[in-house]
């Protein structure tokens, strides 16, 4: 699987921008094929950031999303500002 493809979007909620506050995670929507060390090395290629773990759910409307807690060196507000999201 090409890494470009495992990240679909970043999710921006109140829950996930709570999230990035307050615990350095970020909330992905990735592809449903992708398991959790695929979805580490594209974080980590793709943000230049070191990811500390990776936790995964399927939303009843059946995509994938992952809670990516970045290691405490990274900032998650500071990637969610070059991702545009603050």
């Amino acid at each position: 699987m090409n890494l470009q493809d495992v990240v679909k979007r970043v999710v921006i909620t109140e829950e996930a921008v709570s999230l990035i506050e307050k615990e350095n995670k970020l909330v992905l929507i990735v592809d449903v094929r992708a398991d959790k060390p695929t979805i580490k090395r594209a974080v980590e290629r793709l943000y230049e950031v070191k990811v500390e773990k990776v936790n995964t759910l399927i939303t009843p409307t059946g995509e994938k999303k992952a809670f990516v807690k970045l290691a405490p060196e990274y900032k998650a507000s500071d990637l969610a500002v070059k991702l545009g999201i603050f």
